[in-house]
């Protein structure tokens, strides 16, 4: 069934892309939830209305994300945290925490949610990356550092 999608789906597409998924899928689940529509040709015609109309926002769209990628490509976030003994964390590190380092040390909101953080789970002190999708296909790739809570008080003092 081709269907138009009407919000970004993870693994599937985004907003007004038009898609082709089993019946099933369609009808009991992303039709219900509202986030399609089936692609009849009076839907279509709307969608492509209505891209027509974003094409010139969708520009300063990307180049504002290329300007975002650029600065965060790279950047070292720490995140200190409390550790045990044999260097385990209490708890873990999740994309949460990342977002509000992020904001804390390099003062850019990111939504939480558009961090995908190395493995499920970060549960040890060390070198970690995470992606940060930022819009569509661009993405910048943040170095995690974490580190003891005690840390960062005996860096400041040598």
């Amino acid at each position: 069934m081709e269907i138009i999608l009407k919000q970004d789906v993870i693994n599937l597409g985004y907003k007004d892309d038009i898609v082709t998924v089993k019946n099933g899928y369609a009808n009991n689940y992303l039709l219900p939830q509202g986030m399609a529509v089936i692609a009849t040709p009076a839907n279509k015609k709307m969608r492509e209305e209505t891209l027509r109309q974003r094409a010139f926002k969708e520009e300063k769209l990307r180049k504002d994300a290329d300007t975002l990628k650029a600065a965060l490509d790279g950047k070292v976030v720490r995140i200190a945290t409390k550790v045990g003994e044999n260097g385990q964390l209490f708890g873990s590190v999740n994309n949460i925490q990342v977002a509000d380092a992020l904001k804390e040390q390099y003062n850019y909101d990111v939504d939480r949610r558009k961090i995908v953080v190395d493995g499920s789970k970060i549960k040890e002190v060390g070198s970690y990356n995470a992606l940060v999708n930022i819009y569509r296909d661009i993405k910048a790739t943040l170095n995690l550092e974490v580190v003891s809570e005690d840390a960062p008080a005996a860096v400041a003092e040598a």
